[in-house]
């Protein structure tokens, strides 16, 4: 019977015994009575819990037992093979040391051998030393020379024999780099060029004018000469009026100045009216059409070339260069024909195409200024590419050009290839004769002022120089030599077109009368 329900049953008894004195005795016996009972449940429920975790803890207790015993076994095992490892290395080691006794036996042994053989060996060695004393005692007396003497003599002969050995290897190694290394620059080089054509116009110091009749010639010489004068200030060219028929000539250095000259007159013949004053406004207006012309020019050619963010003086130089020429050669159809090689090359080198064909156009704007300073045109034209700023390589290749400073970037030796390509090719430039003879000339004595040279003769328009030597005098060997020796004296002293062949010629002719 549950406790609650004891409780309200003692609650109703209570109420219908209150106040009877049987209350108190009926509620304790059956309180007491419940007590024991609830003791003794708890009693046997306790032993139950107890003989149940007594249990539990046994089987614990033989569990952990036999895993202590199973680690301690393995233990055991790993401690025995320890031991069994420990065992078989002492017994190794001491194997080991027993070798090495009886090796060190061995080693002492052969070190015995050997200091007996090396004391062998000394003793023969001062045999052999005094043996030497007397050969070269007795060689002193046979050859009348000492030993310093023929030392002497043996080192300059080795010296000459080394000396002769070296120009050989030197020439081997020179031929085997111009073959190696030379071919693929010939492939880029000859590619370069066949796929770049360019027209050339010649020029020099005179244009003509042509006239519809004679009778123009006085109009345009005015009474006592005014109009001629008057002409001649404003424009700065010399007009010689002649008898050719039909022509004016035009004479001035300054080819833009020339071109002045031409307009302007062009434009007084066309109108009629030619005094003084017409005569200088008509130059003032050309000169300003001039300059408009000058300037579309340059940027015309930039937008052909495929060159941006030229500045504007150095666009219009460019268009100057079409006024300009070097040797017969145009110096803007040139400086256009050096950029397009420049990119070419630049491409199959794989640099910045753009960078060398902008380098190889401005390589010659030092030559266009008004002012012509003393400078070279190329240092001038590198300040001038700085002064409106260039990048450092492209200015660098344009000072770098004629080799009047030292070559920093990989472009500057693109443009002085492409540079000498433009202008040396053949048909590109033209020389006067006076040059021409006197370089020759030059080519010659340089040749003829080495000892052994009979006979120099330059030929192949200067590009190729035969040298004839004695053969009494001069040796294969110091033929080489006198070729290179040549060939460097020509490169540092003089100036020529593309390169010079040097060959050096040495036979020897035998002479005989029948009679």
């Amino acid at each position: 019977m549950n406790f609650d329900i004891v409780a309200a049953l003692i609650g109703a008894i209570v109420g219908l015994l209150a106040g009877s004195g049987i209350v108190y005795t009926v509620l304790n016996g059956m309180l007491k009575k419940r007590r024991h009972s609830i003791l003794r449940e708890a009693e046997a429920e306790g032993e139950a819990v107890k003989k149940e975790k007594l249990l539990q803890a046994k089987e614990r207790f033989l569990e952990l037992k036999e895993e202590h015993e199973q680690a301690a076994q393995e233990k055991d095992k790993r401690l025995n093979q320890g031991l069994e490892k420990n065992k078989q290395r002492e017994q190794q080691l001491s194997r080991q040391q027993q070798d090495l006794s009886n090796r060190e036996k061995q080693v002492n042994a052969m070190q015995g051998e050997i200091d007996q053989r090396m004391q062998g060996i000394e003793l023969r060695r001062q045999e052999v030393e005094k043996n030497h004393e007397k050969q070269v005692v007795q060689l002193e007396k046979i050859s009348g020379l000492n030993a310093e003497d023929a030392k002497k003599q043996l080192v300059d002969s080795l010296r000459d024999e080394a000396r002769t050995n070296a120009m050989a290897l030197v020439k081997d190694v020179v031929e085997e780099a111009k073959t190696t290394a030379n071919k693929e620059a010939k492939r880029i080089i000859i590619q370069t060029i066949q796929r770049v054509a360019t027209e050339h116009a010649v020029e020099n110091a005179v244009s003509t004018f042509h006239i519809e009749n004679d009778e123009l010639k006085g109009r345009i010489i005015g009474r006592e000469g005014r109009n001629i004068r008057a002409l001649e200030e404003a424009t700065g060219v010399e007009i010689v009026v002649d008898d050719t028929p039909g022509a004016i000539m035009l004479s001035c250095f300054d080819p833009v100045r020339r071109e002045l000259a031409r307009l302007a007159l062009h434009q007084l013949v066309k109108d009629g009216r030619i005094h003084p004053g017409r005569i200088e406004e008509i130059v003032a207006k050309t000169k300003k059409h001039l300059e408009d012309e000058i300037m579309e020019i340059g940027k015309r050619t930039c937008i052909d070339m495929g060159i941006h963010g030229l500045h504007n003086e150095l666009m219009r130089m460019v268009g100057r260069m079409r006024y300009r020429s070097s040797y017969g050669q145009n110096l803007l159809q040139h400086s256009r024909e050096t950029a397009n090689l420049c990119a070419t090359m630049a491409a199959e080198l794989g640099l910045n195409v753009k960078a060398a064909k902008r380098a190889g156009l401005l390589h010659d704007i030092g030559k266009v200024p008004e002012d012509n300073p003393e400078l070279p045109h190329a240092l001038l034209g590198m300040q001038l590419a700085e002064k409106y700023g260039e990048k450092p390589d492209v200015c660098n290749a344009i000072g770098a050009h004629h080799d009047e400073i030292e070559m920093t970037g990989l472009l500057s030796p693109i443009v002085q290839a492409c540079d000498a390509i433009s202008g040396a090719r053949p048909g590109a430039r033209r020389e006067a004769v006076e040059q021409y003879i006197k370089r020759l000339k030059d080519l010659e004595s340089v040749a003829m002022s080495y000892e052994g040279v009979s006979k120099a003769y330059a030929i192949q328009a200067g590009r190729e120089l035969r040298v004839m030597v004695e053969s009494d005098r001069v040796t294969d060997a110091e033929a080489d030599s006198i070729s290179m020796s040549i060939a460097d004296r020509i490169q540092s002293e003089m100036t020529y077109p593309g390169q010079v062949k040097i060959v050096v010629i040495r036979e020897k002719r035998s002479m005989a009368v029948a009679k």
